[in-house]
């Protein structure tokens, strides 16, 4: 597993924990510290040129989560409504996973190419 694996999978458990107000406020917060680490380290590729469009889709979508991460972690400290932040929490998780998923796409395609792809 990779760090943004681990840092999605310590933030789903956080958002799964129960809510007690402080408590689970500062776990999320701590929990998404970490993801935004992750996505700030990602290295970029350096694949043939046929892989740079979808290179280049995803760090503008890594960008995207990152501003949404900055977005939502003073909601998650000061908002009165838990289950609104929980539900935009949750919608951020599955969009990390589906990054997550793209990224992993990307290395699978690049490795596949190098060993001669499907032939």
């Amino acid at each position: 597993m990779t760090g943004l694996e681990h840092a999605i999978i310590a933030l789903q458990h956080a958002v799964d924990a129960p809510r007690r107000h402080l408590v689970w406020r500062r776990l999320v917060r701590n929990r998404m510290a970490g993801v935004r680490d992750a996505l700030t380290c990602e290295l970029p590729r350096e694949n043939d040129a046929w892989l740079a469009a979808r290179e280049q889709t995803l760090r503008r979508e890594r960008d995207v989560l990152l501003r949404r991460l900055a977005t939502l972690g003073p909601l998650v400290l000061e908002a009165p409504d838990t289950d609104t932040v929980h539900r935009d929490l949750e919608r951020l998780v599955a969009d990390l996973e589906h990054h997550l998923q793209r990224l992993n796409d990307l290395v699978y395609d690049s490795v596949s190419l190098e060993l001669g792809g499907s032939e």
